[in-house]
């Protein structure tokens, strides 16, 4: 049998003497499996919000340097590298190996394509208390308290040293659950009911879908799909474009609240785009609708005093 080599190590014959840079990190996203609780249905193309599940996990974790995904390959909103475990099928601890083998970051985000709730600032979290810790990573837990081992950062080399160790201890990965791999690590658990909620049934489907369209979600949850359509990376100011919209539709007419905002992202564009392009266009607007909105109010008449004093008076008969 030959024996395992972790791989995606750093050539030890390679001569860098740069420093690993701390703030760099790789993401793994596991995309496979049966999907048997959804009748074979290919999970991670469902959609939530208008948006792929492997899609939504894939712009939570768009900081990462290099992002490999374990599926067959499929198109995604976002560039990413493809692997595959082999055997295909071998199950989630053989997947993550997979993934390993392309990364090459001291710090490793490992991802399952099916959370609905995850965001770029959990993704941050986890990586901040990695860095900060002395552990071998950090991971979500459930609402149960159940560790969440697809949801969490790694140490890079300590993960590939103990998928080496199972793998020699059991003649491979294949088939392994991933509690095996849990358990040769030193981990932080970090509770996070929403972020670790993930996709196994069509309830829990129709569950996301459903709380996406809540009130206080649903504006990002549109900005967000409609960032990802438009293949758009930027900070939007959505408070400050909706009082803008406020201030067009009442100060000049109802329909001027799209046509300014649309005037405003276009002309932001002009300027090389960005935050701060929006920002200025937004600001220019706004004081224009405030003008408007000055010169359309009526005029109130002077107030008495108001005269200036070298004011010609009214001599007529009836005046006064």
């Amino acid at each position: 049998m030959t024996a395992y080599e972790p791989a995606g190590a750093p050539d030890p014959g390679s001569g860098s003497a740069e420093p690993p840079d701390t703030a760099a990190y790789d993401a793994v996203v596991l995309a496979g499996g049966a999907a048997r609780r959804l009748g074979g249905a290919d999970k991670p193309g469902v959609r939530v919000g208008g948006r792929a599940l492997l899609d939504r996990v894939l712009a939570a974790c768009e900081g990462a340097r290099t992002t490999v995904v374990v599926a067959a390959p499929r198109p995604t909103a976002r560039p990413v590298t493809w692997a595959r475990e082999d055997p295909p099928g071998g199950g989630p601890l053989a997947a993550l190996d997979a993934g390993l083998r392309r990364t090459t970051a001291e710090h490793v985000v490992v991802l399952s394509a099916d959370l609905p709730f995850l965001r770029g600032r959990t993704v941050a979290r986890l990586l901040e208390a990695l860095r900060t810790g002395a552990g071998d990573g950090v991971l979500l837990t459930d609402p149960g308290g159940r560790d969440q081992p697809l949801v969490a950062a790694y140490r890079a080399p300590r993960l590939r040293a103990a998928c080496a160790l199972l793998a020699g201890r059991h003649g491979g990965l294949s088939g392994l659950p991933l509690r095996r791999l849990v358990a040769e690590l030193d981990l932080t658990r970090v509770s996070d009911p929403v972020a670790s909620f993930d996709c196994d049934t069509w309830d829990d489907i129709a569950t996301a879908r459903a709380r996406i369209r809540e009130h206080g979600n649903v504006l990002d949850e549109w900005i967000s799909a409609v960032k990802d359509e438009l293949g758009l990376d930027l900070e939007v100011d959505t408070r400050g474009l909706l009082d803008l919209a406020r201030d067009a539709a009442h100060g000049v007419a109802r329909p001027a609240a799209p046509l300014t905002t649309f005037l405003v992202g276009y002309a932001a564009a002009q300027a090389g785009g960005g935050p701060e392009a929006v920002a200025e266009a937004a600001r220019k607007a706004a004081a224009l609708a405030a003008r408007w909105a000055q010169e359309s109010a009526p005029e109130a008449p002077p107030a008495q005093g108001d005269v200036a004093p070298d004011a010609t008076p009214d001599t007529r008969p009836d005046a006064g």
